[in-house]
């Protein structure tokens, strides 16, 4: 069941390029990345609603508190950067680099989460990052 919702998240997301791009005109970075978050924000509490999710909340561990907190920030960070790239980049180099993404969080999944890539991951690693560098330079 993960396969259509991964292919809809890059979907949603070459949408969230071109539609930041375009929205971005004129726009400090920072504040249309606080925009953005705010919709996000709206939208996930009432998805966390619809399904009643709420319930759920008195019994997050301290850790994930902490991690979740973590990945919080890390996101925002994310954002910032990318809206900021794509206020003063063109998007068909910008989105490429982020999806450098997908090569680092091997690589960090092998160091702190002790996961093993198979031959096609590394592969498929080698793979982007080259795309990364023929679509960006």
């Amino acid at each position: 069941m993960w396969l259509p919702f991964a292919l809809l998240s890059a979907l949603f997301a070459a949408l969230t390029a071109i539609l930041a791009k375009l929205g971005i005109e004129g726009v400090d970075s920072n504040l249309a990345t606080a925009l953005r978050t705010t919709v996000v924000l709206v939208m996930a509490w009432g998805m966390v609603l619809l399904t009643g999710a709420q319930s759920g909340l008195a019994g997050i561990s301290r850790r994930s508190w902490v991690f979740l907190v973590l990945s919080g920030l890390a996101t925002g960070a994310s954002w910032l950067c990318y809206y900021r790239a794509l206020q003063t980049g063109q998007v068909s180099r910008v989105a490429p680099i982020d999806k450098l993404s997908v090569v680092l969080t091997v690589i960090l999944a092998m160091l702190l989460l002790g996961e093993r890539p198979g031959p096609k991951a590394v592969a498929g690693c080698v793979l982007i990052g080259a795309g990364v560098l023929l679509m960006a330079l």
